[in-house]
């Protein structure tokens, strides 16, 4: 029987912490797609002046690769506090953190005017973003998994998950009215910096949704529970009460191959959606003689199809399950990518909106289901540290190095060919991953308790024939 944390909020009040979740995520995507973006298109020029075009496009996308560095921290630090202070909290102090950086990178001095300290204070900064989103994506996912309908929680945990093709669609969109209506000396000079001062007005709107929804049900409930046991404890107990295990240490305790399968998803759907929306500028423009124009506005186009698509795989893997949409995505993103080059190289508009389009589609069906595939893996208590710690620590391996990796290995090989075998290796690591995780759609957030969800031996607590939902004797309280 489900508990009454776990009974389905009403329609508009489920919608209205949807919209702060989608708001919030949609603004850190902004900020974080748009400094990718301006990374492959001026911050080579304006912050790493004097090297080879491609060799400054390394260097802007290293700096790039540095905010991934710091996801991890941030999620081990969002994800220790969110799991004994609360989701709401953390997420407000990640979007003002994300927002305040964003905002700071569009004052900055490039090394024109103060040299090598102008690198550094961007690297600085965009470390910060990192440590922002690291602890962002955790707690968006579980504020709607842990309100939503148990029966229509892929769809509803789907929308913040909306809200990464939200915010590259809104960061491609102005960055392409910029480059449209200004000349290139104009862009170059200050026109890249309007739309990371627009970030501060979007924070404040994101704020004000933030702060007005509650905090999730299934975490009070647990934090009720955990302090009356503790009262009890205090009470009865002779000797000085035993310490709370911290949730990193019961993510490692009980979640460890959780956490591995969690990061082995995660390869596919990170690799190939830094390589179809960021290095696609680079290659686009240098290898098949696209416009700059051209391939922001393919992009464009592609994200707002991405961003229609994924409440609907959402949405399907609530019917067949998170795992067969799961692997659908991985197995078709590894066969589009010799296509998908294929159709840049022809240079045609139309071709480079589907190669893009197709990729992003694909990229949906593993991205949409992950919410609540990867917050239905761990108890409540570990929740937001089990979640973050295995989709953040995977990025470093996974997007961080993705735009250097593809264009080091164009600027060596002068191909495709290398790029796409990457990607389909990345592919092959998720189909292991996913294939040897176990369902999760049916379990009930309230009553998950601390025991491994993904695969093992039939000893383990939660494998074998033993109800996916059921407490094991030796499994740590909520």
């Amino acid at each position: 029987m489900a508990s009454a944390a776990s009974a389905p909020p009403t329609p508009a009040r489920l919608k209205r912490i949807v919209a702060a979740s989608l708001i919030g995520t949609t603004i850190e995507w902004y900020d974080f797609f748009l400094y990718g973006s301006a990374a492959a298109l001026v911050f080579n020029k304006l912050f790493f002046p004097g090297s080879d075009p491609l060799v400054g496009t390394l260097l802007s996308f290293l700096t790039y690769a540095v905010g991934f560095a710091a996801r991890p921290l941030g999620a081990l630090v969002f994800g220790h506090y969110g799991d004994r202070l609360g989701r709401k909290k953390l997420l407000v102090l990640s979007l003002l953190l994300m927002g305040g950086a964003t905002f700071a990178i569009g004052l900055l001095p490039t090394h024109a005017t103060v040299g090598s300290a102008a690198p550094v204070l961007l690297t600085t900064l965009r470390l910060v973003q990192g440590f922002a989103l690291g602890g962002e994506w955790g707690g968006a996912v579980l504020l709607v998994s842990e309100h939503g309908d148990a029966k229509r929680r892929g769809f509803w945990a789907s929308w913040p998950q909306t809200g990464a093709p939200a915010g590259q669609l809104l960061a491609t969109g102005v960055l392409s009215l910029l480059t449209a209506t200004l000349s290139d000396a104009a862009f170059t000079s200050w026109g890249w910096r309007v739309p990371f001062l627009l970030s501060g007005v979007l924070v404040i709107v994101g704020l004000w949704i933030r702060l007005s929804v509650d905090e999730s049900p299934v975490f009070k409930q647990a934090l009720a529970q955990a302090e009356a046991r503790r009262t009890v404890r205090e009470t009865t107990a002779s000797t000085a009460p035993e310490a709370e295990e911290m949730p990193l240490v019961s993510v490692l305790r009980h979640h460890w191959r959780d956490v591995l399968v969690a990061m082995g998803a995660r390869m596919a759907e990170n690799i190939s959606y830094y390589v179809i929306t960021a290095f696609i500028l680079v290659y686009a423009t240098t290898s098949a003689g696209v416009s700059k124009q051209t391939a922001l506005n393919a992009v464009l186009i592609a994200s707002a199809v991405h961003f229609a698509v994924i409440p609907a795989w959402g949405a399907l893997s609530d019917r067949v399950g998170r795992r067969p949409v799961y692997l659908l995505g991985a197995a078709g993103v590894g066969l589009w990518m010799f296509p998908f080059f294929r159709l840049i190289d022809t240079g045609g508009f139309g071709n480079l909106i589907l190669a893009v389009t197709v990729g992003l589609v694909l990229h949906g069906a593993m991205y949409a289901p992950q919410a609540a595939f990867f917050s239905e893996m761990f108890a409540t208590r570990m929740r937001y540290s089990g979640a973050s710690i295995g989709a953040q620590f995977a990025s470093v391996a996974a997007g961080a190095p993705a735009p250097l990796i593809a264009t080091a290995l164009l600027a060596d090989y002068d191909s495709s060919a290398p790029i796409a075998l990457y990607v389909i290796g990345a592919a092959v690591v998720t189909l292991i991953a996913v294939g040897v995780a176990r369902e999760t759609r049916h379990r009930d957030l309230a009553d998950v308790e601390a025991s491994p969800a993904a695969s093992g031996s039939g000893s383990e607590p939660g494998s074998g024939s033993e109800p996916a939902d059921a407490p094991t004797a030796d499994a740590r309280p909520v």
